[in-house]
């Protein structure tokens, strides 16, 4: 499936979220929230692999460009208004997947209004990264992204030093990470004291969450992930074999291959 159109969808408080529109921009189909220290671009090798759904929708969450800022007001409430005025342009979305932080907004905005599938990998929920955020803030006061980046890795993701030193040996791949690193320390922060209600999704027809089969029961995100069930009571849980958190990246035809399988699912099911 090729990348159709690249559009920007207004929200609120004057900033606005860009979107990658893969396949038939008018037909039903699956939009996809991306978490922190991502973007829509990161998501390309998993929305064209695919099938599905006609369409794919990749949002491109406010603070990452080409998307606005994140505006002083920000709060996880603001994830959900933004996904929001996204479903609302894109009204044959049949589903909504979020990795990450991203998953959370997904569960969070099928709480709100009916949706017919989520599907959330790894989401995360507080207590989820909150001892890093003071170390967080003073490198964002600094403006100090290669500290912001480090953070992320070590403190955050448990990340050894030898994957960290490899990790910034290639230095393309720092710079995008340290470019998409900005916005770390209010998204932990929202994520830290947005109020929570006592079920998630609970306005979705069909809830699957997915674990990676190395992460399970494990901190940091196995942990957080068995965090969410409690809100999740009536979730499918799925594992995908070999992986971490970072699927999308490692192995996208993957990832894609279980998304595709419960598309169908909740299409035949």
């Amino acid at each position: 499936m090729e990348r159709t159109i690249h559009n920007k969808v207004p929200v609120g408080d004057g900033s606005w979220v860009t979107v990658d529109v893969y396949g038939e921009p008018d037909a039903p189909g699956l939009v996809v929230v991306p978490g922190g220290m991502s973007d829509a671009h990161a998501w390309r090798h998993v929305a064209t692999a695919i099938h599905a759904w006609p369409s794919v929708t990749v949002v491109n969450r406010r603070g990452r460009t080409p998307s606005g800022p994140l505006t002083h007001a920000y709060s996880l409430r603001t994830e959900v208004e933004d996904l929001g005025a996204v479903l609302d342009e894109y009204p044959a979305t049949r589903a909504v997947f979020g990795w990450s932080y991203g998953g959370s907004i997904a569960l969070l905005a099928a709480g709100e209004r009916p949706l017919r599938q989520v599907i959330a990998y790894e989401p995360v929920v507080r207590p989820f990264g909150r001892d890093a955020l003071p170390d967080l803030r003073a490198a964002e006061l600094a403006s100090d992204w290669d500290a912001t980046v480090d953070i992320v890795n070590r403190q955050v993701a448990g990340l050894d030093a030898a994957h960290v030193d490899a990790l910034r040996a290639d230095r393309h791949t720092w710079a995008t990470l340290q470019r998409l690193s900005m916005p770390t320390h209010a998204e932990l922060a929202a994520l830290n004291t947005a109020p929570l209600p006592d079920e998630m999704a609970r306005q979705a027809g069909r809830v699957d969450l997915i674990v990676g089969e190395r992460n399970q029961g494990t901190p940091p995100y196995g942990t957080s992930f068995d965090d969410v069930r409690q809100y999740v009571p009536h979730a499918d849980v799925h594992v995908l074999p070999g992986q971490g958190h970072m699927a999308h990246l490692e192995a996208p035809a993957e990832l894609a291959h279980l998304l595709n399988a419960l598309g169908t699912e909740a299409v035949t099911g």
